[in-house]
C-alpha cells in the first residue's frame, strides 16, 4: 500500500497592517509553505489596498479582545506592522501578546534624518506642533493625516492645505483647503505644490516612508521650515525589524 502523505501543521501569523511594509510582508508570507497569514486592518480608510492572504477589517475591542482572538484562532506569531504613530494599537498588541503568550515582532521602517539645508523644528506631539506654528508662517502644508486636525482647529489666522487619503471631518481649522491624494509623491510634484500654494511651513510626522519623503526635499530646496513630530517609542521588550525581509526571517526562525 502507498504511504499516506504527511501533512505539515499550518502555522498561523497575524499581521496588524495598514502600511506598505505590511502588504509586502503579507505577500512574502503568503508564499511560505505551511504558513497561513491574516492581516487585520483598522478600517479607517474607505478603500484600503488589500494585502495577500486573509483579511479582517475592524478593531478587536482592546488588548483583551485581541488576546482572545489570538487564542481562538491559534495564532503562532503576531507582527505589529501598523503606522509608526499608531501607538495605541502597538501597546494593545504588546499587552495582548503577553496575555496570550504569542511571540510579537514590531515592523518599523526607519525614521527620517535631517540633511544639510533642512530647517527642522522637532516636536513631540501634534499639540506642540500647533503651538509653534504661529511664529513660523501663515500658509501651512499639513500632512499629518485627517485624524489629528482637531489639534489645529483653534488656529484661526493661518491658512492650511491639508492632504489626506479621505476627506476630513470637523473639528478642523476654519481656513483650510483639502487635497485628497495618496502617495507615492514625486519631487517635481511637491515642488510645484509648494510653489503654487505659496507654502511657508510644512508640518509632518516622522513616518519615515520613502513614498512621502519628496516633500522634505522640496521644502529643503525652497528654504521652507518643517515642523516634524517625532514618533512614539516601540513598547519595551518588543523586538523590531526594519524591513519586511527581516520579519520573514524572524517568522522562519520562530516557526522552524
Amino acid at each position: 500500500m502507498p504511504t499516506p502523505p504527511v501533512h505539515e501543521p499550518v502555522r498561523r501569523v497575524l499581521i496588524l497592517g495598514g502600511t506598505t511594509e505590511a502588504r509586502r510582508l503579507a505577500a512574502a508570507l503568503a508564499t511560505e509553505p505551511g504558513v497561513r497569514v491574516t492581516t487585520s486592518l483598522a478600517g479607517r480608510v474607505a478603500a484600503p489596498r488589500l494585502p495577500a492572504g486573509d483579511v479582517r477589517i475592524g478593531g478587536f475591542g482592546g488588548p483583551e479582545g485581541l488576546a482572545r482572538w489570538l487564542r481562538e484562532h491559534a495564532v503562532d506569531a503576531l507582527i505589529d506592522a501598523t503606522h509608526p504613530f499608531a501607538d495605541t494599537i502597538s501597546f494593545n498588541a504588546a499587552r495582548a501578546a503577553a496575555t496570550a503568550h504569542v511571540p510579537l515582532l514590531a515592523l518599523r521602517r526607519p525614521g527620517w534624518d535631517a540633511q544639510p539645508g533642512d530647517v527642522w523644528h522637532p516636536v513631540r506631539s501634534l499639540t506642540e506642533a500647533a503651538a509653534v506654528l504661529p511664529a513660523l508662517g501663515d500658509r501651512i502644508f499639513l500632512t499629518t493625516g485627517r485624524m489629528g486636525l482637531a489639534h489645529f482647529a483653534h488656529l484661526t489666522d493661518p491658512w492650511f492645505l491639508v492632504r489626506s487619503v479621505d476627506a476630513p471631518e470637523p473639528p478642523h481649522p476654519p481656513r483650510m483647503t483639502t487635497l485628497l491624494d495618496r502617495g507615492p509623491f514625486t519631487l517635481e510634484g511637491e515642488r510645484e505644490l509648494l510653489h503654487r500654494h505659496r507654502i511657508d511651513v510644512l508640518v509632518t510626522k516622522d513616518s519615515g516612508a520613502a513614498a512621502t519623503a519628496p516633500k522634505l526635499a522640496a521644502a529643503r530646496e525652497a528654504g521652507v521650515p518643517v515642523v516634524i513630530v517625532r514618533r512614539p517609542p516601540v513598547p519595551d521588550g518588543v523586538p523590531v525589524a526594519a524591513e519586511p525581509d527581516a520579519a520573514v526571517d524572524w517568522v522562519r526562525t520562530l516557526l522552524g
